[in-house]
């Protein structure tokens, strides 16, 4: 597997005053206080946070992740987000697929050397395909976090929405390591199931060439209680802090590139065609 081993250069940031579509201040986004989709999100963590233990999670591990649902190529599964809105994005209130070739040309706008970026950017959240498969939203979409030991803080709504939640009182849970070791590496940690996870597994059994900065991004793109506030660093090892700058480079782009002016994806997508065909091409088990 490809590894790319320079980090990102903090010089290289976008930047959404670069945008000349962009309407929203930095500062507007990830408004989990009010705003006309407040009621949709909130309920969508409620049940996410109550229903996101340990025992669903390994339950939901074995469930998908033989990759055995279905068998499609790329560009398929990308445009089925067609059919879903995110409940959880308290951003946006059109289809994904949108979002996906969004945050792709963010990406190749700052990034034309790093293609695979590009590509991460593209089908970052194509695991939300899983929705499409009758899976309920809360155990597809949203910000993740470790199950099996304490829920952090910064985790969204965290105070009222994770008391019907059998592990908040589950003395092996609900301490700060639970049921894992320091600095165990994040690839010891059940996180809460979604779509972050999915993708990852979908391209590791795939054989998919993105480098390991760019799985990180995939698997890891979502859990903002550490790469944007932080958190559970006692439970990181010495890849996981290597590969944390990525994860938050790639965070910019995923965030502040949505907009309601949405892009021609007709005329994008041959060149993302061919992004598919080098990294991960033809028909993919998922």
């Amino acid at each position: 597997m490809r590894v790319i081993n320079l980090g990102p250069d903090p010089s290289l940031t976008y930047r959404p005053d670069l945008n000349k579509t962009e309407t929203k201040e930095k500062d507007d986004y990830r408004n989990f206080e009010s705003g006309s989709l407040f009621d949709r999100v909130f309920n969508t963590y409620k049940l996410m946070h109550t229903n996101q233990t340990l025992e669903f999670v390994k339950q939901k591990n074995s469930e998908w992740t033989s990759c055995k649902h279905a068998e499609m190529k790329m560009m398929d599964a990308i445009m089925s987000l067609d059919q879903l809105v995110d409940e959880s994005d308290p951003d946006v209130d059109f289809p994904n697929s949108f979002h996906a070739f969004q945050t792709a040309e963010g990406i190749r706008q700052v990034h034309p050397d790093k293609d695979w970026f590009q590509l991460v950017g593209l089908i970052h959240d194509v695991g939300k395909i899983m929705a499409l498969w009758d899976e309920p939203q809360w155990a597809v979409v949203g910000d993740t976090f470790p199950v099996g030991c304490k829920f952090q803080n910064s985790i969204v709504f965290r105070h009222n929405t994770f008391l019907e939640n059998p592990n908040e009182k589950n003395p092996t849970c609900n301490t700060e390591y639970g049921i894992y070791e320091p600095n165990c590496g994040l690839d010891n940690i059940l996180m809460s199931w979604g779509h972050d996870e999915y993708l990852y597994r979908v391209m590791k059994a795939n054989k998919c060439l993105i480098p390991e900065e760019g799985l990180y991004m995939i698997r890891f793109h979502s859990f903002y209680p550490w790469h944007s506030h932080g958190d559970y660093m006692h439970l990181c090892n010495d890849k996981d802090l290597k590969m944390l700058p990525w994860v938050q480079e790639f965070n910019k782009f995923d965030l502040y590139t949505k907009t309601t002016d949405l892009p021609d994806v007709d005329e994008l997508k041959p060149y993302y065609q061919s992004l598919i065909d080098k990294y991960c091409p033809g028909v993919l088990r998922w």
